[in-house]
């Protein structure tokens, strides 16, 4: 199965959930995340988590929510 560690460091940020052996970070974003200051710092944040090979996705808490097992099916596409 996959190894899966929540609220790890990666310098300088520390992500929600990270599969190291896929090189995939999953982040869940509350409604704070919707606004355009937290959206662009969240584009920066992802371009460098990019740039360090890390693939990021995200789901909102209401995706969540809704259709658990359909971001659970989306993770292990990755």
């Amino acid at each position: 199965g996959l190894h899966v560690r929540g609220q790890v460091p990666i310098s300088p940020y520390i992500v929600d959930f990270v599969l190291h052996e896929k090189g995939v970070v999953i982040e869940v974003d509350g409604e704070h995340h919707f606004t355009s200051e937290r959206m662009e710092k969240d584009r920066t944040r992802d371009a460098w988590l990019g740039q360090q090979g890390y693939r990021v996705l995200r789901f909102s808490t209401g995706e969540l929510a809704e259709s658990f097992d359909g971001c659970v099916e989306e993770i292990l596409r990755e």
